[in-house]
């Protein structure tokens, strides 16, 4: 009887515990997914370099704070050009605000292209996060 009561105890003890670790947010890193064009019919010159970063956006005066980031040489390719962004959990603040951005730059770094939206994500526990096609405008 008393070997029972032990085991019983001990059960419900640890029952608040065990009900807090599948609260926590998943170990398993999110991936962020989407492509990036614009809508002038401009050929990119081979040396293009395309930058897609995910910001942490929440404060108002301050510079943003790069979450995760991708960058390459266009060689030759045309848009539209697909995007996969890593983000550590670990890395995220829940009541944080997060954009998604894009440019293009020629081979000198002169921006020929950028997004001017914010382009939002919420991060509710899902392991993957397609943004769609983000549209960039030309600059002058």
């Amino acid at each position: 009887m008393v070997r029972t009561a032990r085991a019983l105890a001990l059960s419900l003890a640890t029952l608040p515990l065990a009900a807090c670790a599948t609260l926590m947010p998943s170990e398993q890193p999110v991936s962020v997914t989407g492509s990036v064009t614009y809508r002038e019919r401009i050929a990119l010159p081979p040396t293009a370099q395309v930058e897609i970063q995910l910001a942490d956006v929440s404060l108002m005066d301050a510079p943003s704070r790069t979450i995760a980031r991708q960058s390459f040489t266009a060689d030759g390719r045309q848009v539209p050009f697909a995007f996969s962004l890593t983000v550590d959990h670990r890395k995220l603040d829940p009541r944080g605000r997060y954009s998604v951005s894009a440019r293009i730059t020629d081979g000198s770094g002169k921006l020929m292209f950028i997004t001017d939206t914010h382009n939002g994500v919420t991060f509710d526990g899902q392991p993957h996060i397609d943004m769609g096609t983000l549209v960039m405008v030309r600059t002058r």
